[in-house]
């Protein structure tokens, strides 16, 4: 099977879909299918897949033009079996849905997140723009991917009635770094790690560490990742009027120190507004963290394993549950870890996510009974 994925840019190593889609692309062409990426921009090669950047227009960088692209498009959607287009709202976006339809290929598109309530309310000017493009895209599509039930129900609100295939993001489980948990610790950590962005909730878990810091003196608050300038700004002016304790900004981390910060960890937390998936949810259960997740992100199956808490959106929920976690004994926090750990070997493992995908496209293109991880309804 030829598939080719295309997704406006994967330069930005703490987005998502900079880890997701280039993951996905690699193990389709483990299972046996020849796949390319295209794009606008790309930190780096991507082993074992063909990779093409297309120039990109300095003019409207917002909307990500790119006429090379187009007319390279054009060309791929008549040789290939999939055409799987990721993310919207990007001129990149809006081609795949008009080129693709009536020159051969399938159609597949993952909206990742930007269908949602929170998503949909933001930057709505140029959402309001590109609408009527957009939509046609997704009524075109023979296939849409959700990577949670939430996601799905968000499509089906929106009143697209292709068919939807239900498969989440996978994840590469860490090895070798087993003794990080053994290192003499100062003080125990609550994690944040990801973007600091409006979106994430970071003022909601200020407020809340506001309330919690004195009852724990033995535990800090790590908030870890790149955002704006303007809003890192902001947050941490927030933490300064709030008069925090014990709050470290080392802002972004990759590779090693991303690993050793998350084994370090006793306890993540992800008060978000709005998540498809929240990858950093299960990057922190792959390296045995229980998780504080708001219900922003579909992770409501953390209870269900025993291994975290899925709170209401809002302090006053965030603080309780944080508090909860926090008072547990260490021996009781990190054997909930080893039951995240166990979920995502068993669950989220890229082998697994992808054949999925591939069996998704194969009933896309030769029909049959629907899959069970695919809804018509």
């Amino acid at each position: 099977m030829n598939v080719t994925h295309v997704v406006p840019h994967i330069s930005e190593e703490a987005s998502g879909p900079s880890y997701s889609v280039p993951r996905l692309c690699q193990i389709e062409a483990a299972l046996g299918n020849a796949v390319e990426l295209v794009c606008l921009a790309a930190g780096r090669a991507i082993e074992g897949i063909n990779l093409e950047v297309y120039r990109q227009l300095p003019v409207l960088a917002r909307f990500a033009i790119s006429h090379s692209f187009v007319h390279a498009l054009y060309h791929k959607a008549a040789q290939a079996d999939i055409v799987h287009n990721h993310s919207l709202w990007s001129m990149v976006n809006v081609a795949s849905g008009w080129v693709v339809p009536d020159r051969g290929a399938k159609l597949v598109v993952s909206p990742r997140g930007t269908l949602s309530t929170w998503a949909l309310s933001r930057s709505r000017h140029v959402k309001s723009i590109l609408w009527p493009l957009q939509r046609r895209v997704l009524a075109r599509a023979d296939l849409l991917h959700a990577t949670s039930k939430d996601e799905y129900h968000e499509i089906r609100a929106l009143g697209f009635k292709a068919p939807v295939v239900i498969i989440p993001n996978g994840i590469d489980l860490p090895y070798n770094l087993l003794s990080e948990t053994s290192l003499p610790k100062k003080y125990r950590t609550l994690l944040f790690l990801s973007r600091i962005h409006p979106k994430k909730g970071i003022d909601r878990l200020l407020q809340a560490w506001a309330q919690l810091q004195s009852r724990y003196p033995d535990w800090r608050l790590v908030i870890a990742g790149k955002g704006e300038v303007k809003h890192v700004k902001e947050i941490k002016k927030l933490a300064a009027a709030l008069q925090l304790e014990r709050v470290e900004f080392p802002g972004p981390l990759y590779g090693e120190d991303k690993k050793k910060t998350y084994y370090r960890a006793d306890l993540f937390v992800l008060p978000t507004h709005s998540e498809n998936f929240g990858l950093v949810v299960a990057e922190a259960l792959a390296h045995r963290c229980p998780a504080v997740v708001s219900r922003g992100a579909p992770w409501a199956d953390l209870e269900d394993e025993a291994c975290g808490w899925w709170v209401d959106n809002g302090v006053e929920a965030l603080t309780a549950s944080l508090n909860q976690a926090m008072q547990l004994p260490p021996q009781d926090l990190q054997t909930m870890g080893m039951r995240g750990r166990d979920w995502m070997e068993r669950d989220y493992s890229w082998e697994s996510i992808g054949q999925k995908m591939v069996a998704a496209y194969q009933w896309v293109l030769n029909g049959g009974s629907p899959l069970e991880w695919v809804r018509i309804d």
